[in-house]
């Protein structure tokens, strides 16, 4: 039997395991079992499972990750699926039975400040932890950095942009905007050479067309060929105001900052108003806003004083957040 056939896909190693199954299996003699396993692959072995275990570390600081974001419950089920898919697909390779196509391409649904982002970013680095991706960045772009000015063009900007992502993910915020313009419109060639890409390269490249749940489903209905190519869609709810508040002292808290009983209260006013009105414009993007722009108003606040205390420093008043929270009305009206 070839020895190929036993070897491990990691630096060529003849795992025991391997070699008990295929003995067992009347594959391999034992003789020939003995002889391969010898003091170099014991060796070898060794550094392998140290390996392995580095990998299995950062695959659960990646899903730690993950879990420690607030909300988004039934997108962590979905990426947990997923990953488990995976594995178990590659466990079936190795031992030779029948696996599913994995086509792992995705559409995400969602307002902005969902998370839509931050959790491609997570697929990438998972994917490469566990071998379908081979570098596991994000590239993240929009129509601008597809579609050219004549004819021709569209199609070398796309090409140079998977390029780029090559071995990662490519991320395209608000999809349907490449086909707003019709058939005309050098939007539909950048979307033939995305789907040409998806087949040409299916096996090192993650595609992940993101924007509004409505228009996300309405571009998808566009193109008859871009439902089945995108077998996973994940839909991004909006935070309630309790998660938004749960964010915005998660962000203070990650700068050494926290509010002052009175702001906090002032700050759930703010969060409990947009969000009675529907007004999911910002999610989590809005907090971020609003907090950072608090923290600069407390510095104005502050430097002017002869002398400031460590807990002044530390925290935030109700003026911080009404100073924030009107600016920031001010910029998104």
């Amino acid at each position: 039997m070839e020895i190929k056939i036993i070897r491990d896909r990691h630096k060529g190693l003849i795992t025991p395991d391997k070699l008990l199954n295929l003995v067992e299996k009347g594959h391999l003699p034992p003789s020939k079992a003995i002889n391969y396993f010898n003091e170099k692959n014991r060796k070898k072995f060794k550094d392998y499972a140290k390996e392995e275990s580095v990998q299995i570390d950062r695959e659960q600081e990646i899903l730690d990750e993950l879990n420690q974001m607030v909300g988004l419950a039934p997108v962590k089920k979905i990426v947990n699926e997923i990953r488990a898919f995976v594995k178990i697909q590659k466990l079936r390779e190795e031992e030779r039975l029948l696996t599913e196509p994995q086509a792992l391409h995705m559409i995400f649904k969602g307002n902005p400040g969902t998370g839509k982002t931050t959790v491609a970013r997570v697929f990438g680095r998972l994917f490469k932890e566990i071998g379908v991706l081979s570098k596991g960045h994000l590239l993240e772009i929009e129509r601008a950095d597809l579609v050219g000015e004549y004819i021709g063009h569209t199609a070398q900007k796309t090409r140079d942009q998977i390029k780029k992502a090559m071995g990662g993910v490519l991320f395209i915020d608000e999809a349907y905007s490449l086909a707003r313009g019709g058939e005309k419109d050098f939007g539909k060639e950048a979307i033939d050479v995305i789907v040409k890409a998806m087949e040409d390269h299916k096996d090192n490249l993650l595609l992940i067309l993101a924007g509004y749940r409505e228009e996300m489903e309405q571009f998808i209905g566009t193109n008859p060929g871009l439902r089945s190519r995108f077998p996973i869609h994940i839909d991004f709810p909006d935070y309630s105001m309790e998660e938004l508040l749960q964010i915005g002292e998660l962000m203070l808290n990650q700068r050494q900052y926290r509010l002052s009983p009175q702001a906090r209260e002032t700050l759930k006013n703010v969060l409990a108003y947009k969000t009675a009105l529907h007004h999911h414009e910002g999610n989590a993007r809005m907090v971020r806003n609003i907090i950072e722009k608090a923290i600069r108003l407390q510095a104005v606040r502050l430097v002017s004083k002869t002398k400031v205390t460590r807990d002044e420093l530390m925290t935030i008043l109700p003026e911080d957040i009404k100073g924030a929270r009107e600016h920031w009305l001010l910029t998104h009206t």
